[in-house]
């Protein structure tokens, strides 16, 4: 596969590039799994291609706008 672009990937292949990119979002909890699992969910689904997701995040971050609490093994919005 030479493209993660959405209109030349399966939603089967976009999970997998995510689950290979962070691990494995269906196990168990290490603390930040479950949040970027979530943060690519859009991506998975075909809504949101991942760079603009990246570029979202560090837009948040770089701005200082406020994240999702940590809450144990999840995050809470």
């Amino acid at each position: 596969m030479n493209s993660i672009l959405i209109k030349d990937t399966t939603i089967e292949e976009r999970k997998r590039i995510v689950e290979e990119s962070i691990g494995n979002i269906e196990g168990a909890c290490d603390g930040c799994a479950a949040g970027l699992a979530e943060m690519y969910q859009e991506y998975i689904d075909g809504k949101k291609e991942i760079r603009d997701i990246n570029r979202e995040f560090t837009a948040r971050y770089v701005h200082g706008a406020q994240g999702p609490d940590r809450i144990g093994c999840g995050f809470e919005q």
